[in-house]
């Protein structure tokens, strides 16, 4: 016997519908060629999870207050929600569908990194979150919530980085990022 779970995502368009604001609906994109970013084995649309649907980044990106590394979302987290959540649009339903595919076969999206800084280089993500909070994504990240397709917004170069820490009065000793 399957029981499907049925979680209660927090902002998940509930507010909107309490408080009577509309959502923003994300455009329908069929074809990414055009976007910027890499293409994925798997069309994620984080202007529909985050931006839309209003998915806070930690519900998918767990580990990323208590790790080094954010952590790309488990196959079991995207079915949580995607064995019941079908899809608005075939294109939508069609990428839904290589979700519920990859479930069935247990094998995960081999996903394209997109934000990486060179082997000699820390970033503990973590820290980061606790000394700038949970808003601070937007950073580095830029604003995931407009983004069809992620791609790489900031240059994560030394200047860059050293720029940052600069404007927020942090510890630019090179054993900060460098051990």
């Amino acid at each position: 016997m399957v029981v499907p779970l049925v979680l209660a995502l927090p902002g998940a368009g509930a507010l909107a519908a309490q408080t009577g604001n509309q959502r923003a609906q994300a455009p329908v994109i069929s074809d990414t060629a055009d976007l910027d970013g890499p293409r994925q084995p798997i069309f994620f649309r984080h202007d529909v999870h985050s931006g839309q649907d209003q998915i806070p980044c930690m519900y998918c990106h767990y580990s990323v207050a208590v790790s080094s590394e954010p952590g790309i979302p488990s196959l079991q987290t995207c079915i949580g929600c995607h064995q019941l959540i079908g899809g608005s649009t075939p294109s939508h339903q069609a990428e839904i569908k290589k979700v519920r595919d990859a479930w069935r076969e247990r094998k995960p999206p081999e996903w394209i990194r997109i934000h990486a800084v060179p082997g000699f280089v820390r970033f503990p993500h973590q820290r980061h979150i606790k000394a700038l909070g949970l808003q601070s994504c937007t950073k580095c990240h830029g604003d995931v919530q407009r983004m069809p397709q992620v791609y790489q917004v900031s240059t994560l170069r030394m200047g860059w980085c050293v720029r940052c820490h600069v404007e927020n009065k942090v510890s630019r000793d090179c054993t900060v990022c460098h051990y």
